[in-house]
Formats: structure tokens, C-alpha cells, sequence
């Protein structure tokens, strides 16, 4: 089966999800959103979500699958989204991943394994338990004993690596090191061209984040968390942890006034913005559309069109 698909990925702010509809409508595709909050239903204002013109405009998938309260892993996404691939690449349509989630896009398009099973659940259950009683020095020692590459990557207060690394070789009979190697090596289960957008200019994004942090207080954000907290959402939960969730909700409780709580969504954006730079700049062979003051949506389909075309993708 064919396994091309298109991936549009920046920093928060940069224009993916218009240039994805976009290159959807030319290239015969549908988003695949690769976004780590979108995925959560209630969760729109403050996750910038596709409004449902644009959705409307190219069919959207992995928007609204799960519950704020219920947990979601990479493991799920890579399930999830890996299905609405398959799915679409089967009826001849072309999947566009879109998202600034990074470890998201990056797992799905290797295909990696995050299978769970009682087997797996139950054995790490086990090994937390063991931590919590022998300590992190000493998981690290009986970890040393059969993978001291990967023990001494680690300290001891790492307790999840710790038994991670000591469960893939309790049920592969293969050190961690061995499995990662062995991944890196496996063919990708995509074909992936990939285009990442930033603005040529670092205070450009940064004024352009503000402006949508702005527009989202404007459009309701307060009031979206103050909907799902009053429907019984803890404050505690991973949904409401996310940039202007958290900020949002400290505000509601009186802990901020609303002014401070939209500078720190400001910052916290920024900062965000700049690790998915970092990240998506390790992309080799990306194509990268870089936009002066104001994307110019017009030249970035047109230069992503040549590139999809020279990669052999038809419209």
C-alpha cells in the first residue's frame, strides 16, 4: 500500500493550519491533526483549535477523541492516528499531518511500537514498586548489571527511564540500548514530506503569539475553563496543566488577575515556541517556508506545491 504522507509542522502561531487545508484541497487530502490538546473535547479556544469553517473546508481528523479528564499517551496517538492514515491512504486520499507536537509526528511517521499488554502493565507495576522500595541507587546498579551504557546516561531520580529500561529487558531479553538501536534502524512506516514554517524574524513569531493569546481572551478563554472546572475537571489534571489552561484557571481561583495570567500565556507560548524550533530544525531534508512580518500564504502553497512535486506527489 502506498505510504506517502505530508507533514505541516512549526512553532505555535506560524500558519500550519491554513497552509495544511491549503495543500489538502490541491493534493487531494485530509488533516491529520498532530497537536497534543487539540485531541481533547471542550478544549477549542485555548488550543487554537480548526474552527469548523475550516473544517468544513478539508476534513479533519484526531480532533476530539478523548476527554479532558482521561489520560492520552503518544502511545495511543501513534495507534489512533496511525489507523486514520491507513484509512485514508486505503480510499486514495492523502493524509496531511499538521501540528506543532513534535514526539507525536515523529512516532507516528516511524511507526514505533508502544504496544501495551497485561504482561507489560503488570511488570511495571512490579518495577515502580521495587523502585519506591530499593531506591533509585539501587534500581540503577541492577540496572548497571546488564545495560551500564544506558545506566550511566541515567541518575537515580529518573525513575521512569529506570523502569522502562529494565522492563524491556525483563521481557526482550534485549537492553534498551539494543532496542533503540534496533528501532532506529527499522524503515519508517511513512513516507514523509515534510514542511515546517517559522518567520524569518524571531520577534515577528513572538508578536504574532501574542496577538493570538489576545484574540483567544478575547474569544473566550477564561470562560471555556471556567466551564470545564465547573463540569468537574480537576484543575489538577495533564489537559489543564497546557499553556493557558493553567494560567486561566490560577486566575479564575483569584491567585492572578486575568492580566497577569495572559502574560504568562504569553511567555509560556514564547518559550514553547522556541523548543519546537529546536526541535523541528533536527528535521534533514524539510522543506522550510520562512515568512517575513505576516505569513504570505499565496508564495508558501506555491513553494510547498514545487516541493511536493519534485518528491513525486500528484495533485
Amino acid at each position: 500500500m502506498n505510504n506517502r504522507i505530508i507533514v505541516v509542522a512549526g512553532p505555535t502561531a506560524s500558519g500550519k493550519t491554513r497552509l495544511g487545508i491549503e495543500l489538502a484541497k490541491a493534493f487531494g487530502g485530509e488533516i491529520v491533526s498532530a497537536d497534543s490538546m487539540q485531541l481533547y473535547r471542550g478544549m477549542d479556544v485555548g488550543t487554537a483549535k480548526a474552527t469548523p469553517e475550516e473544517q468544513a473546508a478539508a476534513p479533519h481528523h484526531m480532533l476530539d477523541v478523548a476527554d479532558p479528564g482521561e489520560p492520552y499517551s503518544v502511545a495511543r496517538y501513534v495507534e489512533e492516528a496511525g489507523q486514520v492514515c491507513d484509512a485514508l491512504l486505503a480510499r486514495g486520499r492523502l493524509p496531511v499531518v499538521v501540528g506543532g507536537t513534535g514526539l507525536y509526528i515523529d512516532s507516528l511517521v516511524a511507526g514505533r511500537d508502544f504496544a501495551e499488554n497485561e504482561e507489560n502493565k503488570t511488570l511495571r507495576v512490579e518495577l515502580e514498586a521495587e523502585f519506591d522500595r530499593l531506591g533509585g541507587e539501587a534500581m540503577l546498579e541492577i540496572l548497571a548489571g546488564f545495560d551500564p551504557e544506558r545506566a550511566q546516561k541515567l541518575n537515580a531520580g529518573d525513575k521512569r527511564r529506570i523502569v522502562r529500561a529494565i522492563e524491556i529487558y525483563r521481557l526482550t531479553g534485549k537492553t534498551a540500548t539494543e532496542h533503540d538501536e534496533e528501532t532506529r534502524r527499522r524503515p519508517p512506516r511513512y513516507e514523509a514530506a515534510r514542511i515546517v514554517l517559522n518567520y524569518q524574524n524571531r520577534a515577528d513569531l513572538y508578536a504574532r503569539i501574542d496577538s493570538r493569546v489576545d484574540a483567544m481572551i478575547a474569544g473566550g478563554l477564561f470562560e471555556e475553563v471556567e466551564g470545564l472546572l465547573r463540569a468537574g475537571l480537576s484543575a489538577d489534571c495533564t489537559a489543564m496543566q497546557a499553556i493557558g489552561y493553567k494560567e486561566a484557571a490560577l486566575a479564575l481561583r483569584g491567585e492572578l488577575t486575568r492580566e497577569e495570567a495572559a502574560a504568562l500565556i504569553k511567555q509560556g507560548s514564547r518559550r514553547y515556541a522556541k523548543r519546537q524550533i529546536t526541535w523541528f530544525g533536527r528535521w534533514e531534508g524539510a522543506h522550510r517556508v520562512l515568512w517575513g512580518s505576516q505569513p504570505d500564504f499565496a508564495e508558501g502553497l506555491h513553494s510547498s506545491t514545487a516541493f511536493l512535486l519534485s518528491r513525486g506527489y500528484h495533485k
